[in-house]
């Protein structure tokens, strides 16, 4: 968030909370494609759809911020609740043997950092 402060934002793509959850959403998309069909269809899905909802909320949050700021909050805290859920999403995909237990600590290590980068948007907003 330091970087942030420095850096002007002129877009969405340049908080540093996008990019994190971004890179992040395309190793959980990549990761959901290994597993199992029928987990491709419920568990990866579940999964690809949360983990890209928290870049989607902030997107249309950050669009949304000129009209009104308690839009944007309520679309940021949106995008904590998504981040929120990959942490449970992960643990089911650890429990089951879908991935190691390197790759979930790794995972819920970043959605924990999301989810403080967001609130303190939040705050800050």
């Amino acid at each position: 968030m330091e970087e942030e402060r420095r850096r002007r934002v002129v877009s969405f793509e340049d908080l540093e909370v996008f990019r994190r959850a971004y890179r992040l959403s395309l190793e959980v998309h990549r990761a959901s494609l290994e597993m199992p069909p029928i987990e491709q269809h419920a568990l990866g899905d579940q999964m690809r759809r949360a983990s890209k909802s928290i870049c989607a909320n902030i997107a249309e949050g950050y669009g949304r911020q000129k009209q009104s700021k308690a839009e944007f909050k309520r679309f940021l805290w949106m995008a904590v609740g998504s981040s929120d859920e990959m942490r449970v999403r992960a643990r089911y995909a650890l429990d089951l043997g879908y991935i190691d237990a390197p790759v979930w600590q790794s995972w819920r290590d970043e959605y924990q950092v999301i989810s403080r980068q967001l609130q303190t948007l939040v705050s800050k907003s």
